[in-house]
Formats: C-alpha cells, structure tokens, sequence
C-alpha cells in the first residue's frame, strides 16, 4: 500500500489549524476537526509550494501572541 500522503498520483489541500499551523491532506481523507482547508484541492506540489509560501513563522500563533502581549483570532 502506498503512503497518501507522498503521492504524486492524487489530489490534496493544505490545511490550517487554529494555531496557524499548516498539513498537507489527501482530498480521499476526511479533513481532520479543528482544521480547515486554506488550498485546494490540488496537486502535491502546488500545496507544497502553497504551504512553504504561506507558512513562513513555524511557531503556534499563541507562542507568538504570548511573545509580543497581543492575542488574535485564528486564521479562516
């Protein structure tokens, strides 16, 4: 069985959660609760591309918020 989630064959958004984290998700998989889909669907690449554009501070947005005293809403 092949990993969906290395698959050049199929197609797959990009998710985000709450705490402005971002996953790659095939679209044959439900999405997961507490994420929604920021891109796609799409090929692999282009979510990759999507994400590695997108995602550019890897800490969770309450580290963030906590670090410079604000608090925000969680990305739509």
């Amino acid at each position: 069985m092949n990993n969906p989630f290395e698959r050049d064959d199929i197609h797959y958004y990009a998710l985000v959660n709450g705490e402005g984290q971002y996953s790659m998700w095939p679209t044959t998989i439900e999405v997961p609760e507490g994420w929604s889909v920021a891109h796609g669907p799409s090929d692999r690449q282009s979510c990759v591309e999507f994400i590695e554009h997108t995602w550019t501070d890897m800490r969770p947005k309450s580290l963030i918020d906590a670090m410079e005293g604000t608090t925000s809403s969680p990305p739509e």
